[in-house]
């Protein structure tokens, strides 16, 4: 059986750690730049999202440090959740592929001329 389907979050804050490492609140702003305002992550999501991703070994933290006197961790995509993210990303594609190869083969005015497929 394959592996289940990423949730756009988690995809995203995969996709967010894919170029390089990053604390908590720039994966936030990542993750809202990357959905371009659709997804904004609330503290506590983000946080039980990273901890889930941390125990499944897809990130790891890459350093912790202190900043104003307050600790932080800063993550980074580990090896299997490269590969898982890799993995997605042709699952993706190929799916918007035969997408884009069946609204083709179905023309511009395929959907008009039937109401029932709207």
């Amino acid at each position: 059986m394959s592996e289940r389907v990423l949730q756009e979050p988690t995809l995203l804050i995969l996709t967010a750690l894919a170029d390089r490492p990053r604390h908590g609140y720039a994966v936030t702003q990542e993750v809202t730049a990357l959905s371009a305002g659709r997804v904004v992550l609330r503290t506590g999501t983000l946080y039980g999202a990273l901890d889930r991703l941390l125990k499944e070994g897809l990130i790891e933290v890459h350093r912790e440090e202190v900043v104003d006197g307050r600790a932080r961790k800063v993550y980074a995509l580990a090896p299997s959740g490269r590969e898982r993210l890799v993995a997605e990303a042709e699952r993706m594609a190929a799916t918007a592929s035969e997408a884009t190869r069946r609204l083709r083969l179905a023309g511009p005015t395929a959907t008009a001329a039937n109401p029932a497929a709207r």
